[in-house]
């Protein structure tokens, strides 16, 4: 029956960096708002931005279409702590003109990075040689009227913008307001408010940091802005709750004027209860209707007009309930996976273990696993569901909960805006899935 899915993947192309350092690792991905450019960012501090095919046969298809390096290593010699060049998040702002731009963040600084094309230059200068240098104006005996000669394509990426010395603690988000002039960067107690034409003043507009730092019971572990309302934005905390905040109501939102926390079930409590209901990330819909929010286990969609609790529940990866232990014992119950949206709301992403990912179809109810590895992805090629089997006799073509490769995980990925095609970050991978053509 998933075979004839609508969700058919066709894997029309894979991208290896090719590379085996630390540096390499892919930390973030983020579609633009058009679908055309995909960026990716690594732990190296480098964005490479990849460019659509425009021929139609190869439309599926994502070729480099400029690389850059966003942030370098810093050293905080008032805190004697080194700052990681590691690219945290991306995010595209809409385009204006001719040119692309995109935030990017370490854990310290925001930068706008400006993405154009130059494929001319001027020639026939008076005043200088062409190779530069300037002339003796008493050897000059004629006017020339400078040119715009054609050249090879050339695309420029250069920081417009640098955003910095706002965070005392480690930036985990950042999202573009839909009124365009202003975003959010938020850390672990703090979030701020700053105008994208400003570097040198932002507003604190949530703080949760106690009087004193051993009374704090939770931190913020992401934040984004509504998709329509500029004045609503949702932040998620590591005690599992979401708080959705008016600015219109007061300019510190200290007090939520939403609260969406699912109790807990007492029959379930146990010593990791409080690690695995952390929320790694939240998401509104296009629509702004729903929230999405992923823990470890699960994934919860929630109606922004019912706070009580989730309108959908998803198991991720159940089977793992059993091996809480041993994944604390190696520090894989603090992974941070990411959830997204397809472009009509239907159908959602996240990832797991093994380099597995899952997809949900809300409407049918419906889910896949899904497998994104070099071994069993060759470009063209259907990709077939996989299957954890959780107990009893284990038949062909089904992976075991023992067997599962916890070094091999899904934590980034990004769904094309408009289409099905889906970005999946394994490691220093990038694979690029897409429907099956017909």
């Amino acid at each position: 029956d998933e075979e004839s899915d609508t969700r058919k993947i066709n894997n029309s192309f894979l991208r290896d960096h090719n590379y085996a350092t630390e540096a390499d690792i892919i930390s973030t991905v983020e579609f633009n708002p058009s679908g055309e450019l995909l960026a990716t960012g690594d732990k190296g501090g480098r964005v490479v931005v990849f460019q659509r095919e425009q021929e139609p046969q190869r439309r599926g298809e994502y070729n480099v279409y400029s690389t850059f390096q966003s942030h370098d290593p810093e050293f905080d010699y008032l805190k004697s702590l080194e700052i990681e060049e590691k690219i945290n998040k991306i995010r595209w702002l809409p385009q204006q003109n001719a040119a692309y731009f995109l935030l990017s963040t370490n854990d310290k600084t925001v930068k706008l990075w400006k993405i154009s094309e130059r494929d001319r230059r001027p020639e026939g200068y008076n005043l200088k040689d062409e190779d530069g240098r300037i002339r003796d104006p008493s050897t000059i005996t004629s006017l020339r009227v400078p040119v715009l000669q054609n050249t090879d394509l050339m695309v420029e990426a250069t920081a417009r913008r640098v955003f910095s010395n706002a965070h005392t603690y480690h930036i985990n988000s950042i999202s573009v307001n839909s009124d365009l002039q202003t975003y959010i960067s938020t850390d672990d107690l703090r979030v701020n408010l700053w105008n994208l034409e400003i570097t040198d003043q932002s507003f604190n507009i949530v703080d949760i940091k106690p009087c004193n730092m051993e009374d704090l019971t939770e931190v913020i572990t992401a934040a984004e802005f509504h998709p329509q309302q500029c004045n609503t934005l949702a932040y998620s905390s590591s005690r599992g709750s979401v708080r959705l905040c008016d600015m219109r109501k007061q300019a510190l939102c200290d007090t939520h004027c939403k609260f969406f926390e699912e109790p807990e079930d007492p029959s379930t409590r146990s010593f990791f209860s409080e690690i695995i209901s952390s929320i790694s990330d939240i998401k509104f819909s296009h629509s702004g209707r729903f929230l999405m929010t992923r823990d470890y286990l699960t994934v919860k969609v929630w109606d922004l007009n019912m706070e009580t609790r989730p309108v959908q529940t998803y198991q991720v990866h159940d089977y793992l309930r059993g091996k809480l232990c041993s994944l604390y014992e190696n520090d894989c119950i603090f992974d941070k996976f990411e959830c997204v949206w397809n472009g009509s709301d239907s159908v959602i992403m996240t990832g797991s273990y093994n380099n597995f990912f899952r997809m949900f179809d809300r409407n049918t109810k419906k889910d896949v696993t899904l497998e994104a590895s070099r071994e069993n992805s060759k470009p063209r090629a259907i990709l077939k569901p996989r299957k954890v089997c959780v107990g009893g006799k284990r038949r062909k073509d089904e992976v075991t909960v023992d067997s599962l490769d916890f070094s091999k995980k899904i934590l980034h990925s990004a769904w094309h805006p408009q289409e099905n095609i889906i970005a999946v970050a394994a490691s220093n991978n990038l694979y690029i899935f897409q429907d099956k053509v017909t």
